[in-house]
């Protein structure tokens, strides 16, 4: 029993003590777990500081040369405004010294105009003095008033002045076709001051759309240099105004105005407008028109049926498609020519070759009018001489508005199927309605002057037949008839071109043999 009791004794103590080393031994394990985890928090933590430590001084460092860049920027566009700003000073500058030095020159020239207006008016009341005591004189001498000797005078040369005038009018105007440029010229300046309203807007203007108002402002671009570009590229005016969505391309020159037109469209499309683009688009637009021009070069000659033209013949008709006439599109109108005149000599047994090429060639002027001086003709003359044309294709085209002899049939069709073309109702930008009353009135002109029996307006008002009354008018008196009705025609009418005023004075005798 003792035993068993010792047992139990030793058991428990045993188990005390198992427990007491188990709590221990756990204890001490726990210990240093919990020892390892704070170590490597602390060295974490570490770590983080480290990083965190590293990461703010390469943001900061990228900060500075961030700043570093921008101030380097900012100073370069500083540098380059008041660089700019200068320049701007200094021809200010030299523009108000000459304006100054032109000021006082006006000043000069003013003053001495003034002394040279008194000093002819006093001139002029010595004249005039003079004058008087002359008249008196031969008054005195004579025995009858100033009236009663300039009547006199006039009836005894009247007829002798008229005569005379009418052969030196004739002498004049023969005189004046030697001076056909100045002649043409101011017909220019007339026929521009009467349709540059409208004619020269329409025709001298493209209009490019824009997907919206903010694209103005790139294609302007920083301190204008896009504009700039452009417009020193293309040599045309670009005007952006308050117009919603759209910019106007302003030039005379229309192959400029439309390789300006397409390099823009192009920038638009592509987004990015900088001068070196501008540069890239602007030859590429440039080959596409050269393409354009060729294809509708050959087009024409394939269309009319001409062929072995030279190729810069054919090049400049393809410029033709960008040039107008009134309004009439300068290609379609010497296709039209060509159809016409061919038809006309096909019908009368002519040479339908010749015409056609003639017809198709007769403004081939117009294609280079803007580059050299000189009228369309003179220029077609010299163009067609350089590229070896035939004498009667130069004659045909030279002959076609009257200011050289037609030497054959075929320059006579082609004159003909230019005024058809140009002169129908519609083909240059007039009414049927105008049209008409521009005819009526015309004749209506002619009719009214005195002397005038009948008027027939003719070759769609480029002409107008005036038959004469012979017992009222002379053949001397006619051609101051004809100058007197071309002078109301000028002063009442508007007119494109010129209008040729032509009298006829018929003497009739009728007798009877009985």
């Amino acid at each position: 029993m003792t035993t068993i009791i010792v047992y139990i004794v030793v058991a428990v103590i045993a188990l005390v003590i198992g427990i007491l080393a188990g709590y221990i031994i756990r204890k001490s394990v726990g210990e240093k777990a919990i020892g390892s985890a704070e170590q490597k928090a602390k060295n974490l933590i570490l770590d983080a500081e480290n990083r965190s430590e590293t990461i703010r001084k390469e943001y900061i460092l990228e900060a500075k040369e961030e700043a570093h860049k921008l101030r380097s920027d900012a100073d370069r566009e500083i540098r380059e405004r008041r660089s700019e700003i200068s320049k701007s000073e200094r021809r200010l500058i030299q523009k108000e010294e000459s304006i100054d030095r032109k000021l006082e020159n006006i000043e000069k020239k003013e003053e001495s105009i003034t002394n040279k207006e008194q000093s002819i008016i006093s001139k002029q009341k010595e004249l005039d003095h003079v004058i008087n005591q002359q008249t008196e004189e031969l008054e005195r001498i004579s025995g009858c008033s100033v009236e009663e000797a300039k009547a006199i005078l006039l009836e005894n040369t009247e007829k002798e002045i008229r005569y005379e005038a009418s052969v030196m009018i004739k002498e004049i105007e023969s005189k004046a076709k030697e001076e056909a440029d100045k002649k043409a010229k101011e017909i220019i300046t007339g026929a521009i001051q009467r349709c540059a309203a409208d004619h020269v807007a329409e025709s001298t203007v493209s209009v490019v759309p824009l997907p919206n108002d903010e694209m103005k402002g790139r294609i302007i671009g920083r301190e204008g240099r896009n504009i700039k570009a452009i417009e020193t590229l293309t040599g045309i005016d670009l005007i952006i105004d308050d117009t919603p969505e759209a910019v106007i391309l302003s030039g005379f020159d229309p192959i400029r105005r439309e390789v300006a037109r397409l390099s823009l469209e192009k920038l638009i499309v592509d987004g990015r407008i900088h001068p070196a683009r501008i540069e890239e688009m602007v030859k590429k637009s440039e080959r596409e028109v050269n393409a354009i021009i060729k294809e509708e070069g050959e087009q024409a000659t394939f269309e009319v049926g001409i062929h072995n033209l030279h190729p810069e013949l054919v090049k400049l008709l393809g410029r033709l498609k960008y040039r107008t006439s009134y309004g009439q599109n300068v290609l379609k109108h010497s296709i039209e020519v060509a159809h016409l005149a061919g038809l006309m000599a096909g019908e009368l047994g002519l040479d339908v070759t010749l015409a056609k090429r003639a017809g198709l060639l007769h403004d081939i002027g117009k294609a280079i009018d803007h580059e050299k001086e000189g009228t369309h003709v003179d220029l077609g003359i010299e163009v067609l001489k350089k590229y070896k044309e035939s004498p009667a294709v130069i004659n045909g085209m030279a002959a076609h508005h009257g200011d050289y002899e037609p030497k054959s049939m075929e320059a006579v069709l082609i004159a003909a199927a230019d005024a058809l073309s140009a002169a129908r109702p519609g083909a240059r930008r007039e009414t049927l309605e105008t049209y008409i009353k521009r005819l009526e009135k015309l004749e209506e002109i002619a009719n009214t002057t005195p002397g005038v029996d009948k008027s027939f307006a003719i070759q769609a008002g480029r002409e107008i037949r005036i038959i004469a009354k012979p017992e009222e008018v002379s053949d001397e008196d006619i051609v101051f008839l004809a100058r007197d009705i071309s002078k109301k025609i000028e002063s009442e009418l508007e007119y494109p071109g010129q209008i040729k005023v032509n009298v006829v004075r018929e003497t009739r005798a009728v007798d009877y043999a009985k």
